[in-house]
């Protein structure tokens, strides 16, 4: 199958204009991207041999240098509700996690951006496991790229993944370049081609990252906000003394203004019963977020092992996404979805070998580089 671990270079770690270089490199004509790429991403191949259009004496050059390495497969789960859970071998004796939730004429892919994650949101078994290292390019979209294998799409089918989420382990927008060259090629027409409303960013909320991000990508923006004000965001998820409410909102705006394809911002928004889920805190958020184009998901709280919370009882979440609705937010409860294999939100751990528990640097000062 794909090479292991070697000093050739990974083709999944190249998106357009990488793989334009190393061919221009190689003295080869341009159309070589397009067709390596295609190869790659569209027919999925794990062997240069099976680029059957580039010559002979093409593919035996190239496999001298390259290879094609995607993440390799450890254990697989599958929920009584279809949702399925990859456990992934990354280099350094690491794993990561994803996770493919399907539905009614769509299947979403939860994609992990970090091994581990160095925010320690107190709600998030992710944060309790330390931090590692950011993924490569080919680790991020190898993530896709081995979902498609695993769930037998071949070339003239439709793609059982229509909409990724970078959502899983980390903090995406911590690793801006490689996240950003892995959603090109979901976007790219010579790769994935997926639409750029059906690939979702997630951030807890790095002001200056996401400004960048308004100008490099245009791909749909989530914001894990959890907290009506200051006072509880601190106490729940430590980067808000970085970048408090009013600043994150403040980037919000002006991500919404680049233009119409910006045209909503999602705000994530877990229930924890007696911190977070008071008729005051709607209220509150409600006027937080007047003026954003906005849609609401209220997400039920996932226990682990170790959590200081519980979830909000159902009536009073039904009670706080009415206040919203009230006050003209789009705003609807998230089902919870793979709990039972721990696949649903904030649950995904995989295995860290942590070096660190969080940033031992002021993350202002960092702008995203992870200690």
């Amino acid at each position: 199958m794909a090479c292991r671990k070697d000093d050739r270079i990974n083709l999944l770690d190249l998106d357009r204009q990488s793989m334009a270089r190393f061919f221009a490199d190689l003295g080869e004509k341009p159309f070589r991207t397009h067709q390596v790429l295609k190869w790659l991403h569209q027919s999925g191949v794990d062997q240069i041999d099976e680029m059957t259009n580039l010559s002979k004496s093409l593919r035996e050059k190239l496999k001298e240098i390259a290879c094609i390495r995607p993440p390799q497969v450890k254990h697989e789960q599958l929920s009584r509700d279809g949702t399925r859970k990859w456990l992934l071998e990354i280099d350094g004796g690491n794993s990561i996690e994803m996770v493919f939730i399907p539905e009614e004429g769509r299947g979403t892919l939860c994609i992990s951006s970090q091994v581990g994650c160095p925010l320690d949101c107190r709600f998030c078994s992710t944060g309790k496991q330390g931090f590692n290292k950011n993924l490569s390019v080919g680790e991020i979209i190898g993530q896709l790229w081995v979902a498609n294998h695993r769930l037998g799409w071949k070339k003239e089918e439709r793609q059982p993944v229509t909409n990724v989420v970078m959502m899983g382990m980390g903090e995406p927008l911590l690793n801006f370049d490689n996240v950003v060259a892995a959603m090109d090629l979901m976007l790219d027409d010579l790769a994935y081609g997926l639409s750029r409303r059906r690939v979702t960013l997630s951030t807890s909320g790095l002001v200056p990252a996401i400004d960048r991000l308004k100008e490099k990508s245009p791909v749909s923006l989530a914001i894990s906000l959890h907290a009506p004000n200051d006072e509880i965001r601190n106490r729940i998820m430590p980067i808000n003394k970085s970048w408090p409410l009013e600043e994150l909102l403040g980037a919000c705006r002006r991500f919404t203004e680049r233009d119409e394809s910006h045209n909503h911002i999602t705000f994530e928004y877990v229930m924890l019963d007696g911190i977070n889920d008071s008729d005051e805190n709607a209220r509150e958020l409600a006027k937080r977020l007047q003026g954003i184009p906005a849609k609401i998901n209220l997400i039920p709280f996932n226990p682990f092992p170790g959590s200081e919370y519980q979830c909000s009882p159902c009536e009073r979440i039904n009670r706080f996404r009415e206040i919203l609705i009230r006050a003209g937010l789009v705003t609807v409860t998230r089902k919870t979805r793979g709990d039972d294999i721990d696949a649903a939100c904030g649950q995904l751990v995989g295995k860290v070998v942590p070096k660190a528990k969080r940033f031992r640097q002021s993350l202002k000062g960092s702008e995203g580089e992870a200690a």
